[in-house]
């Protein structure tokens, strides 16, 4: 079966077929930014500052984790941030604040591990002026929102635009949606404040203009029903492990592995997938990204790990982004 991420790789037949319908997605959002631009549609000010972290390709471009590095900096930095997001994947209506306990399949599983991370609040919801809004009512401390996703969301006024691209897919074949990963114009870049590529295992970074460098590593593993049980990679005993994820680009999670000298069976997931106990056996040795984790905590087996994801921009953007938050 053909893959998005192998469709948007590359230009195909199928590619050709879908361009009648990229070329009308192409003109629907580029309206769309117009309008904005020119004030014709208004933008909406919340009342505090507005990161958004967002992507112009469809696909697991490393948003979320970037999220919760810029969370817990933010804190580091003495600020009281929030976190809003849409909560792909949950069947939540209207605003609904994310707590330790809500389930995955309600709010989204990266809200839930945004949460998890980083302890701020966390607000769902579809739209982002009233999910922002919903945050700063419950929390009238919060003093800067950080927006997951949401690039494209002009609604909500944003104070400073990161926009992230995975050093390994790139912008795929360069055409919009359905027929390639673009959400907008390769352009869309040259107007944001910073661009972060990405960098997983053993890919090297593309030369992408104005574009800050992050390392993106496998940090330590903890069991599922002991989180408080950490172990290195290196050190866990050798088994038969089962590497599992349901992630955007698994490739990624697979090829950190490697670079930590693991040895695993991969098997991927659809994005988001909704695990269930018959995904995987119960008695055997599992590896998966946090962001699985958060969906196979309730059922997990005896020896299931989670890996935790290190996340490293490099110094000049921190330098960067800290005169930025100062401004």
């Amino acid at each position: 079966m053909l893959s998005r991420q192998n469709l948007w790789a590359r230009t195909g037949v199928l590619t050709l077929l879908l361009l009648p319908f990229s070329a009308l997605f192409a003109v629907v959002s580029g309206l769309r930014r117009l309008a904005y631009r020119h004030g014709w549609q208004d933008s909406v000010a919340v009342g505090v500052p507005v990161v958004v972290v967002g992507n112009i390709t469809a696909g697991g471009s490393g948003k979320t984790p970037l999220v919760i590095w810029l969370v817990n900096h933010l804190r580091v930095q003495g600020h009281r941030p929030g976190v809003v997001s849409r909560g792909y994947g949950g069947a939540a209506r209207g605003c609904v604040e994310v707590r330790p306990d809500s389930p995955p399949a309600e709010v989204g599983d990266e809200p839930l591990l945004i949460q998890s991370k980083t302890g701020v609040p966390v607000v769902v919801g579809r739209d982002r002026v009233a999910a922002a809004r919903t945050l700063l009512a419950r929390h009238p401390g919060v003093d800067v929102i950080v927006s997951d996703d949401g690039l494209q969301h002009y609604r909500l006024q944003r104070d400073l635009e990161l926009a992230v691209i995975d050093a390994a897919s790139g912008l795929g074949n360069g055409w919009p949606l359905p027929a390639g990963p673009l959400r907008e114009p390769k352009s869309r870049l040259a107007s944001v404040d910073a661009v972060i590529q990405v960098v997983r295992g053993p890919v090297p970074p593309r030369a992408i203009d104005r574009a800050w460098r992050a390392d993106y590593t496998a940090g330590q593993a903890y069991r599922l029903r002991a989180p408080q049980e950490k172990s290195a990679l290196t050190d866990l005993p050798p088994r038969d492990w089962l590497a599992v994820t349901g992630i955007g680009r698994p490739q990624g999670f697979f090829d950190m592995l490697l670079a930590q000298g693991v040895r695993f069976s991969p098997r991927a997931f659809a994005d988001h997938h909704a695990f269930q106990p018959q995904d995987l056996p119960a008695d055997g040795a599992v590896l998966m990204t946090e962001k699985d984790a958060v969906k196979c905590q309730r059922f997990a087996g005896a020896d299931w790990w989670a890996v935790e994801l290190d996340v490293a921009p490099e110094a000049r953007f921190i330098h960067w982004l800290d005169a930025r938050l100062k401004q």
